[in-house]
């Protein structure tokens, strides 16, 4: 998540924010952001220092760089064979696409071992017309909620949460993470690929373009081992069901255009969702078979006052925690308003931080179902309180341009 340096200040309508562990665009290359936005982390590993397991290192015969993006890649004068070999992080701004359709990003096979994942850090060290009635909400901002403490998930993570997992991304700041949600596809019920988490996790905002080696590892960690023990763990004990690269994404325009790594500019729109395909190629199964399940995303939820619970999930990697585990916080949400122009956004106590931005935040529905509603994506950089957006037309429009763009497939 992205950081908000504290005490929050509302000035000429923006605010500072943490950023957590990544509108109508197209992700580019994959990458990710800081905490200063509250999920993202960084690892060790820098863009311009060797990665654990490089393109070069995996070897040319693990590349798989279908013909189309090989294409793109020559459009943006990238050279294939250099970028098998290491040429992606390089982070010169020529090179680093920022339109929203200059997604690309090639499967480097096995490049997101279990040691480049454990490694990965934060990059900032359908109710009723009166329930869904924002006008009341529009400027408004509640008093900061008292700190949640954040519970640890219980074991097997896949049993209680199945839908929740981890988004690697190399950003130019070295290897980062985020959280991440499986969530329906309305175009392939039952069958979704479809992963929501937050803009800030793929995209570096107004400064900067798309991350790079996006992936997504759902149930990652599953029987919660500790930092040490996962040291000597094997790539199926951390990643359970796979590494599921995103061969499509897309964030909002207006995070895009205004989002940054600490503020809030671009907050109520600070959403993505990836498109997703498995590492080792399509056994037939797709991501929500894979793992059992996928939520639903409700985009017409209730003004604040009408929620009476939220729990957000995500994998908080900044100190006192190291990433490796799932926790969750729950609480009845406030209001926080970034911008007078913009949506007013969920706020709850929660001492998650970085490395939980872009988790789900999910709320029972008018039928009784969870559904999600949120990500996170701010949260001041001690921690106490998280913030997400309130999901309205334009993550519709987003979400549906990616169910939509696969339809037919």
């Amino acid at each position: 998540m992205r950081s908000i340096r504290p005490p929050f200040t509302a000035r000429r309508g923006r605010s500072a924010r943490r950023r957590t562990s990544p509108v109508l665009a197209a992700v580019g290359l994959t990458a990710a952001l800081a905490l200063t936005a509250t999920a993202c982390n960084s690892g060790d590993d820098k863009a311009s220092g060797g990665s654990t397991a490089s393109a070069a290192q995996s070897g040319d015969d693990k590349i798989k760089i279908p013909d189309d993006i090989k294409n793109k890649l020559k459009q943006h004068g990238i050279d294939i064979d250099k970028w098998k070999k290491g040429a992606w992080k390089n982070w010169n701004k020529d090179d680093w696409l920022r339109e929203a359709d200059d997604y690309i990003n090639p499967i480097i096979k096995g490049l997101w071992d279990p040691d480049r994942m454990r490694g990965a850090d934060d990059p900032d060290k359908n109710n009723g017309v009166d329930d869904n009635d924002l006008t009341g909400d529009q400027g408004v901002t509640d008093p900061t909620p008292a700190a949640v403490t954040a519970q640890a998930v219980k074991t097997a993570y896949h049993a209680n949460a199945p839908e929740a997992g981890k988004v690697f991304f190399d950003s130019p700041e070295g290897t980062m993470v985020c959280s991440a949600t499986v969530v329906e596809d309305p175009a392939h019920p039952g069958k979704s690929n479809l992963v929501w988490t937050a803009g800030h996790c793929v995209h570096a905002g107004k400064k900067g373009g798309w991350y790079r080696n996006i992936a997504f590892v759902p149930s990652y960690n599953d029987s919660g081992k500790t930092a040490a023990q996962l040291e000597k763990a094997a790539r199926q004990e951390v990643a359970p069901y796979g590494v599921w690269w995103s061969d499509w994404a897309q964030t909002s325009d207006q995070w895009i255009e205004q989002g940054g790594s600490t503020g809030g500019q671009g907050a109520s729109y600070d959403f993505a969702v990836l498109h997703v395909t498995p590492e080792k190629g399509s056994s037939g199964k797709s991501l929500e078979e894979t793992v059992g399940s996928a939520l639903p995303v409700n985009f017409s939820a209730p003004a604040v006052p009408k929620v009476s619970s939220i729990t957000a999930t995500g994998y908080p990697a900044a100190a006192p925690f190291d990433g490796q585990k799932l926790y969750q916080c729950t609480d009845k949400p406030g209001r926080l308003s970034v911008a007078q122009s913009d949506p007013t956004m969920y706020r709850i106590g929660c001492t998650m931080t970085g490395g939980s931005s872009g988790g789900g935040w999910v709320a029972t529905g008018s039928d009784g179902k969870p559904a999600l509603v949120s990500n996170t994506s701010i949260g001041p950089v001690k921690s106490g309180w998280l913030a997400g957006p309130r999901l309205g037309d334009v993550a519709k429009g987003v979400y549906d341009s990616v169910s939509g763009k696969f339809a037919g497939q």
